[in-house]
């Protein structure tokens, strides 16, 4: 119990840090903390938070078999890897080969004058 108390109160205390953050470069209108600053920032919020829940709530490390856990978790990241990556990859690849606002004018503009004849 000890641990899922403590490990609540940190991942409190990280996201209301990180809330903060983005709250004070909003409301000084993206004056208060440089970009290059907050996102950092803000990434190493987020492992951090990462690590305490994993070690806090799922207690990785601390079980009788740490090496299989360990391969299912691993295995885990590179599933999920794999598709984010993937879903970049396509995005990224309908992003260059999609129609741009002036190419999409052009074709319409040529589909209507093909259609009135």
């Amino acid at each position: 119990m000890k641990s899922y108390i403590s490990g609540f109160i940190i991942s409190l205390i990280l996201t209301l840090t990180a809330f903060a953050l983005v709250s004070q470069h909003v409301n000084s209108e993206h004056q208060a903390l440089p970009h290059n600053i907050l996102i950092p920032a803000i990434i190493v919020l987020a492992i951090v938070q990462l690590i305490t829940q994993l070690v806090l709530f799922l207690h990785l490390g601390r079980e009788n078999k740490p090496r299989f856990n360990l391969t299912i978790f691993l295995f885990m990241l590179l599933v999920v890897g794999l598709l984010v990556g993937g879903s970049l990859w396509i995005m990224a690849n309908l992003d260059y080969h999609g129609m741009h606002d002036k190419n999409v004018d052009e074709y319409i503009i040529h589909d209507e004058g093909v259609h009135t004849h």
